[in-house]
């Protein structure tokens, strides 16, 4: 039933949100995706935007494409651009040590094309400074396009309330969820997770928006005697309403 109903809401969160499109970019390269992974940790896609607008103003396009760019820039001046993304004193060196990491690897697009296994990949990120696993699989889906699903806080939201794990659940355990019931498609595991994102900030909201969701009905999926199911998270709610 699992991999149905998590195809099933992934089909219904589509056809009513408009496609993500998920990572946006100005310069279209892979590098700029690695930069928005780092300075995305614990603060808002506005405050990263803003941090752009001072790498494009200090060095132009090419401080969004070329890691080195960083590696050639004094870590004062690094932390002056990066400081609308907060903690200005650790993600400037996160930046540094991604830059080296991925020189290393002949560059974004080397890195990109490179036949080393997903999971030896992930290891060598998580081992660099600043780099958990919600950054590495950013890193990993999102500018590498490998089949890593991101079990952030909004996909533990939404998947406890379907139903499918705890609140508490780790982040191991929400990540296997999805990659252990759905196919391991990168596109598809790209537009599920900005979906998720996207639901939870509109109407999964802490305090959730139940009666405009479009999961507030019951779903019928399966072959032969379909299965219905709804959210039971509004399935609650309307119970303590009554």
């Amino acid at each position: 039933m699992t991999p149905a109903l998590l195809l099933r809401t992934y089909l219904e969160l589509s056809s009513h949100y408009d496609p993500q499109n998920w990572w946006p970019t100005r310069t279209g390269s892979l590098w700029e995706v690695l930069l928005g992974a780092i300075l995305t940790q614990h603060t808002s896609w506005t405050n990263v935007a803003q941090t752009f607008d001072r790498i494009e103003a200090a060095w132009g396009s090419e401080g969004l494409s070329r890691p080195e760019v960083i590696l050639s820039t004094p870590l004062d001046a690094l932390t002056a651009a990066v400081r609308p993304a907060g903690f200005h004193t650790s993600k400037p060196q996160r930046l540094v040590t991604l830059a080296r990491f991925v020189m290393e690897h002949g560059g974004p697009e080397a890195l990109a094309a490179s036949s080393e296994p997903t999971i030896d990949l992930r290891r060598e990120l998580l081992a660099l400074n600043g780099i958990g696993p919600e950054t590495a699989d950013a890193i990993l889906l999102y500018a590498l396009r490998r089949p890593v699903f991101i079990a952030d806080a909004y996909a533990v939201r939404l998947a406890s309330r379907w139903g499918l794990v705890p609140p508490t659940a780790s982040y191991s355990t929400v990540q296997a969820l999805f990659m252990d019931n759905l196919p391991h498609d990168p596109a598809l595991f790209n537009e599920y997770h900005a979906l998720i994102v996207t639901h939870a900030k509109a109407l999964c909201r802490p305090k959730p928006l139940c009666q405009v969701c479009p999961l507030n009905r019951p779903l019928f999926f399966g072959a032969g005697k379909p299965s219905a199911w709804i959210c039971p998270k509004m399935y609650t709610d309307q119970k303590e309403r009554v």
